[in-house]
Order: structure tokens, then C-alpha cells, then sequence
């Protein structure tokens, strides 16, 4: 069975204390029982699509409705660990960040690798071996300055978020039983490392093996979830509802099946997460062919507080308290900057606005992406929280939130000459620093993710199909994006950076006629696979093409 799956990235220093031969096998076994699934839940994503971009709204499934309307089921709820989660810290797993995070004074650590890591192969093993080493506390760091980074009494209960079910990792390849060979599912192999090395050891901790969920469209995607960390338990020998997992709600089709999600995964959840940015990426992706009306204007006036977003976190919170889930708030992009007191000052104030109207809301917690904020965000949620841990017994049973309210993206803001080069700017700025294997880049003194920079690009392309006009004057065009982009090259490019290649991935994702589902799925086969490696896949018979998220037609 080790055959099975075969490593065809290089070995770096300690890879082999995470790849071992059982650690294979294990994921053979998950692969072996899930792979089939995952491609069905890929092609359904697809046909869903293409019904939205032909005109069919999305609503709440008459088939579930029974599941809905049962008032009597709830959730597993939090694990050991997981009972007080009002701040947690969001980053990459690399070895700095692992130290800084679990020194944070956070009551969580989402250790991320979706979209905050540059999935290199030097990213994936390596972010796997900190997590090992900090689980066990036998971590530390030394940066090139020389300073001393070791872990202090206190830390975060870890959750971990693996890749979502569209990406693969080509550096292990994965042979079925028939002979059939292809790249393995990413989502597999960061769950069942992460799984197979330290579930056993979180638990004689206190802990647990926790889990973000991203990118889940539908119920079935949580069931498929479901069913693989039902396998895992039985395969680790560990108690049936061990796992927990918080899902994020950062797609518009999940917005429609929130309880049904709870319910997949009720033996294994312990909430819901607003996972903001990759929300809004979620409508402009669905609805960016369906007209003025589903036209978004500048990224900055796409704010919590409008009325989409309003209804999509008000109901997140009421599906979950009513549920015994606990309901997470998302993340805001404002950093301070310790060089510039004004900036600063104007990032505490925004978080602090952000995190007083959550935890008003009722939200049990939220998250922040710098260690600094983490004072500001807990003194909001303190206000409200007191000494108890979290806000599950306030129900909302004032919330009525309707499909249309979900959908109506009306905005009182434009497109202006500003957004247009500001998304330009940090699409080109973001991807030059995920190709150089940084995943989560301060820009302008705001923090960027894949899924900020999936705004920035989907936007961009959106404007021009839709032949948008700025409130200057200016018609959005592909020759202004190209003008612009070139601006930026010529400001920006330096000899060891990655400009021109970030550049011709811009044009690929914003200016072309077919729309990119992701940005990250062309971006990582053409420059993050080792040509080697891409020739290994090549060259093996693979059988029928599976379903992939590529290209949308």
C-alpha cells in the first residue's frame, strides 16, 4: 500500500519524521475511501455554478426542510480547549509565525494552511513538523538577527486548517487500486498528516485534533467531511466525536445551508465561522455575469454593515446558537504598523469597531490577524462576556432572514478611478509575495490573503465584462488594467522579486474571457511544482481526467 502513494517532492531536512511509511499508508487508506467522493462533490459545484450564472437563485432546500424545522438536535459543541474562543489569532504555520502565535496570548490559534500559506513544498512538510514540535512543546526559533523565540507557559488551543477540497498536492501521487495515478487531494494529505501525527498527543494534553473547514459549498460536502473523520477515529483507535470542527461559512450556496451543515457534522462540530473575505469573493464569483444589480463597487465600501453582509452574519449567529454551536467572527484586514503611530491608532479604532458590533451580535468570538490587536479584541468581548466563556444561550430569535435579503447586493458606493488601481496594485503585490512562498502580506497596512487578492482580480474582471464606468469618468477596460499593471511593474520590479511573473498571472486571472475559479489552482501548478515533478505526473497513465475546479466555462 506505501506504493500507493509516493513522494515526488524533494526531501528536506526532517521531512522524513512527517512522510514515514505509516503516515502513507494512512493516507492511502483515507484516499482510497474518499477520492471518488471528492470528485462528485467537484462536479457538483460546477453544475451549480453554471445554474447560477444562468439565472437561478439560490434558496433554502424544501428537501432539508425537515431538518430545519426539528427543533430538538444540536451539535456536539466544544471540545477540551475550546470552550472560550472570544480571540483567535490567524496565521501560516512557518516557524516564526508557530512561536509568535502560540506565544500570542490568544485563546485559539487558527494554524492555517489554506488561504495564509504559500503552499510550497517547503511550506506544507515544514508547517506539519512545527505544528509536531509545538504540540509537543519542543519548538523554538532564532531569527537572523539573532533573537531567541521559545514557547512560554501559556499557549492557544491549536485548530488547524487543511487546503480545501479543490486543490491537490502534486508532490505525492496517488495510485488507486485499479492502477490509475494522479496528484493526491491537498485537503487529504493536510488533514491526515496533521491527524495521523498528533491526534493521539492533543488529547493526553487536554486538547484535541481540531479543524477549520474552508470552502464548503453544501451539506453534502459536510457530510463527505464527516464521514472522513468517522474513518479517521476508527483508523487512529480514538473515541467516536474526538474531532471537532468549525466550518467556514465563506461561500454564497453554504450561506443557504447552514443548519444542514451543522447537522452533517453534528457528532464533530463545534460551530460556524463568518469567514468574510472569501464570502464576498463567493458572490462576485456566482453572480459577476448577472448585471449591473450584482455589481459590487470598490472593495473598501464593501463593509460588514451592508445589508448583505448583515444578514448573512445575523444569520450565522441565530442558525448557531440555536443549534448549541458556537458562532466565530471573521477577520479584519486592518493591521497597526509600530513604526507609524497613526496608522496604528486608526487600526485599533477600526478593530475595535469591528469587534464591539460582533460581539454585540452575539458572537462567542472572532479573530485577528497581528498579535497586537489581540488586546484590543478581547476588551470588546470582555464588555460583553464577562467571566463567561462564550454567548451560546443568547438565541436571537429576533433574526428572520429571507434568500432575497442574502442576495440583495444593493450598496450605497461606485466604482472609482482609486479601487480600480488599488485592486490592480495589490492583486500584482500579493501574488509576487505567494510566489516567493509568503502567504499572508501587509500591504498598505492591511493585511492580504488569497482571498482579499481573489477580490481584487474577481472584481477587476467583473468591471470589464460589465463594462463598468467609474464615478470619474473612466470605463473599466482591459487596456486600463494593462496600463496600470505596467505602472506597477515599473515602480515596483526589483532583480530577485517575482513582478513579471505575478504580472502575466493578473492577466491570466483578470483579463482573460474564461473566469479562474481560484486563483491559486494555475498558479500553483505553473510556478510552485517542481518541473521534475510536474514531468512524473506527465508521464503516467492516468485514466479518465477527474473533475477538478479549473477554469469555469
Amino acid at each position: 500500500m506505501n506504493d500507493r502513494m509516493e513522494v515526488l517532492g524533494p526531501q528536506g531536512e526532517r521531512f522524513d519524521d512527517i512522510l514515514t511509511p505509516e503516515a502513507l499508508r494512512f493516507l492511502t487508506r483515507l484516499h482510497d475511501r474518499f477520492v471518488g467522493r471528492r470528485h462528485e462533490i467537484l462536479a457538483t459545484r460546477m453544475e451549480r455554478r453554471r445554474a447560477i450564472e444562468n439565472g437561478r437563485d439560490l434558496r433554502f432546500l424544501d428537501e432539508t426542510s425537515g431538518i430545519r424545522d426539528d427543533p430538538e438536535w444540536r451539535v456536539a459543541g466544544a471540545g477540551p480547549g475550546l470552550e472560550d474562543r472570544r480571540v483567535e489569532i490567524t496565521g501560516p504555520t512557518d516557524r516564526k509565525m508557530t512561536v509568535n502565535a502560540m506565544n500570542s496570548g490568544a485563546k485559539v490559534w487558527l494554524a492555517d494552511h489554506e488561504d495564509a500559506m504559500s503552499p510550497t513544498w517547503a511550506n506544507v512538510v515544514g508547517g506539519q513538523l512545527n505544528l509536531h514540535d509545538a504540540i509537543r512543546r519542543r519548538i523554538d526559533f532564532t531569527s537572523a538577527e539573532g533573537k531567541e523565540y521559545r514557547l512560554g507557559a501559556e499557549t492557544p488551543t491549536i485548530v488547524f486548517r487543511p487546503r480545501g477540497w479543490h486543490l491537490v498536492e502534486k508532490h505525492l501521487r496517488y495510485t488507486d487500486a485499479p492502477g490509475i495515478a494522479g496528484a493526491a487531494s491537498a485537503s487529504l494529505v493536510d488533514f491526515g498528516l496533521y491527524a495521523f501525527h498528533n491526534a493521539h498527543e492533543l488529547i493526553a494534553r487536554g486538547r484535541g485534533p481540531y479543524f477549520y473547514l474552508p470552502k464548503l459549498e453544501s451539506h453534502l460536502e459536510a457530510r463527505l467531511w464527516d464521514d472522513v473523520f468517522t474513518t479517521t477515529e476508527e483508523l487512529l483507535g480514538i473515541p467516536h466525536g474526538t474531532i471537532r470542527a468549525t466550518v467556514l461559512i465563506e461561500t454564497i450556496p453554504a450561506a443557504f445551508e447552514m443548519e444542514e451543515i451543522l447537522y452533517e457534522l453534528r457528532d464533530h462540530c463545534a460551530g460556524l465561522n463568518a469567514g468574510r473575505w472569501d464570502y464576498i469573493f463567493s458572490i462576485i464569483k456566482n453572480f459577476r455575469g448577472r448585471g449591473a444589480a450584482f455589481t459590487l463597487p470598490d472593495r473598501s465600501k464593501i463593509t460588514m454593515t451592508v445589508p448583505f453582509m448583515r444578514a448573512y452574519t445575523e444569520l450565522l449567529v441565530s442558525t448557531c446558537h440555536r443549534r448549541g454551536a458556537h458562532a466565530i467572527g471573521g477577520m479584519s484586514a486592518f493591521i497597526p504598523n509600530r513604526r507609524d503611530p497613526e496608522v496604528t491608532a486608526r487600526a485599533l479604532e477600526q478593530v475595535a469597531n469591528d469587534k464591539r458590533r460582533e460581539a454585540g451580535d452575539g458572537f462567542d468570538g472572532t479573530w485577528v490577524a497581528h498579535p497586537d490587536l489581540i488586546a484590543t479584541a478581547r476588551a470588546e468581548f470582555d464588555a460583553v462576556l464577562g467571566e463567561r466563556p462564550n454567548q451560546v444561550d443568547r438565541l436571537r430569535d429576533d433574526v428572520h432572514v429571507s434568500g432575497r435579503e442574502l442576495i440583495d447586493l444593493t450598496i450605497d458606493g461606485e466604482v472609482t478611478d482609486a479601487g480600480v488601481a488599488a485592486n490592480v496594485s495589490i492583486a500584482l503585490r500579493y501574488l509576487e509575495s505567494w510566489l516567493r512562498g509568503v502567504g499572508a502580506a501587509a500591504i498598505d497596512d492591511l493585511m492580504e490573503d488569497a482571498a482579499t487578492a481573489e477580490i481584487s482580480r474577481s472584481q477587476l474582471w467583473q468591471w470589464i465584462r460589465q463594462g463598468t464606468v467609474t464615478s470619474e469618468g473612466t470605463r473599466v477596460t482591459g487596456a486600463l488594467v494593462e496600463r496600470l499593471l505596467d505602472g506597477e511593474l515599473a515602480a515596483r520590479r526589483t532583480p530577485d522579486g517575482r513582478f513579471d511573473d505575478a504580472a502575466e498571472l493578473v492577466r491570466g486571472l483578470a483579463l482573460e474571457d474564461e473566469f479562474p475559479t481560484f486563483l491559486t489552482i494555475e498558479a500553483y501548478s505553473r510556478f510552485l511544482v517542481e518541473p521534475e515533478v510536474t514531468a512524473a505526473l506527465s508521464a503516467i497513465s492516468t485514466g479518465p481526467i477527474p473533475v477538478r475546479e479549473g477554469r469555469a466555462a
